[in-house]
């Protein structure tokens, strides 16, 4: 005799308050987003959309513009807050990889 295994519809549940949560939803949203996610997913589509422009952005600002006038001015800038922006750096750049752009062309498509 065997046990039959059901959740009865936790999987689902589960999801719909992982992605109320991602959206940075109340509670009192998840019977509105099983019932109807639409206006939810457009919601995230946006926020996904804001978050890769401002990688974009990022990347363009940290590459030099053509137009921009080469400067001798110096400032002064300690090691860890130069490696801190190295690091910032390097994580958009890889951002931008996963998304299927590289940091050099998303300065090019600019």
């Amino acid at each position: 005799m065997g046990i039959i295994k059901h959740d009865f519809g936790k999987k689902k549940r589960h999801a719909v308050r992982r992605f109320r949560s991602l959206l940075g939803l109340d509670a009192l949203h998840e019977a509105n987003v099983r019932a109807n996610p639409l206006p939810y997913l457009e919601r995230a589509s946006e926020r996904i959309y804001q978050l890769e422009k401002t990688l974009f952005e990022a990347a363009q600002a940290a590459v030099p513009a053509g137009d921009e006038a080469s400067s001798s001015e110096k400032i002064l800038v300690d090691k860890a807050e130069y490696q801190r922006l190295l690091r910032c750096r390097l994580i958009i750049e890889s951002g931008l990889k996963e998304l299927g752009i590289g940091g050099q062309e998303a300065a090019d498509q600019g």
